[in-house]
């Protein structure tokens, strides 16, 4: 798996804490899934040449699969992208 941009619904608290509810991606048929995140294991804030990010490490089942997978956030562009899939 590879970087992808994909389409995220979130939610904010009143606080401003970002958090990914469920992701739509196309899998390698070109077909849209839609994955519901179960469970948000880590949150880390990022900096690296100058771009702010958050990396979510989430948990979902996909096609009956668990996926371990990194979703970025990048603050300043407003874009999620599906980073790696850990196992």
């Amino acid at each position: 798996m590879e970087l992808c941009p994909v389409d995220v619904i979130s939610m904010c608290s009143a606080g401003g804490e970002i958090r990914p509810l469920r992701l739509r991606m196309e899998d390698g048929e070109h077909q849209l899934l839609r994955i519901d995140i179960e469970e948000i294991i880590s949150c880390k804030e990022i900096r690296y040449v100058g771009i702010e990010a958050q990396v979510f490490l989430c948990r979902a089942t996909v096609q009956g699969k668990k996926w371990l997978f990194e979703l970025r956030y990048t603050i300043r562009s407003h874009t999620w992208c599906l980073m790696r899939k850990v196992y």
